[in-house]
């Protein structure tokens, strides 16, 4: 199966997040899919986007704003960070994220946590199902049409901020 095959998303789509191995099961194709999939799913004016120490975090990174600048939405990029700053941005900011960590796995993996506004978990019960059913629909090449407009991309620094709020308790 090579790493476009939409079927790639049956092993890798898991009860709350995305998992699998950089590249044969998640590359840049995959992570644009994604990307894609969640803005469509999302239909929110901008999307945050962050990453753990993976090599393969920054090129993944990358292709997943594209799909969401793409399909209209603006892209906050977080930058390196933690899981737990991801849900903090999420709810602070008011906006859904994607977070690019592949947990406790070694280096050869990576896969996308994500969230909608308010830190709100996304699982396959609460949404994760249909940003695959658009990620598969995109690998086929039956995807959406880009939006009239595309989104932008910026950049945020949360971490002191972040800092400051973990040691407010």
């Amino acid at each position: 199966m090579s790493p476009t095959d939409p079927r790639v998303l049956d092993d890798i789509v898991k009860a709350y997040d995305v998992r699998g191995t950089v590249p044969d099961q998640i590359n840049t194709d995959v992570a644009y899919a994604l990307g894609v999939g969640f803005a469509r799913f999302c239909q929110a004016p901008r999307v945050l986007v962050a990453r753990d120490m993976r090599p393969s975090g920054p090129e993944l990174v990358d292709a997943f704003s594209r799909g969401v600048m793409e399909n209209g939405s603006d892209v906050v990029d977080l930058g390196l960070a933690s899981t737990d700053l991801m849900y903090y941005a999420a709810g602070t900011l008011d906006a859904p994220g994607a977070m690019f960590t592949a947990s406790h796995n070694p280096a050869g993996y990576n896969g996308v946590k994500f969230c909608l506004s308010g830190a709100r978990p996304v699982g396959v019960d609460t949404g994760l199902d249909e940003v695959k059913r658009i990620a598969a629909d995109v690998l086929g090449g039956r995807g959406p049409l880009p939006a009239a407009s595309a989104g932008s991309l910026s950049s945020r620094n949360l971490l002191e901020a972040f800092a400051d709020h973990v040691v407010s308790f």
